[in-house]
């Protein structure tokens, strides 16, 4: 299982990960508080300012201080990481 860091120790199934979004528009600021009215919502911004919404496999809306990009970028190394080491298997 592949784990993506999303800030303050918080870390995300990468493979779980349908995906990254920011915050600002209309709509997706909708989705986020039905999420949080269901109770599929799940706050890691520890308290700061929302720049990245994940959104999960299962439904789940996972929020974060962290920006998507950089989020991005962290995937992105993982992954790479991993070809890395499936080149010596």
């Amino acid at each position: 299982m592949q784990l993506v860091n999303i800030g303050f120790g918080s870390l995300v199934s990468a493979e779980k990960i349908v995906s990254i979004v920011s915050p600002e528009s209309a709509p997706i600021k909708r989705i986020i508080q039905e999420a949080k009215d269901k109770g599929t919502a799940i706050d890691a911004t520890y308290g700061r300012k929302t720049r990245a919404v994940i959104f999960m496999d299962s439904g789940h809306v996972v929020l974060s201080a962290i920006q998507t990009e950089t989020i991005a970028s962290r995937f992105e190394i993982k992954e790479e990481k991993n070809k890395k080491g499936d080149d010596l298997i």
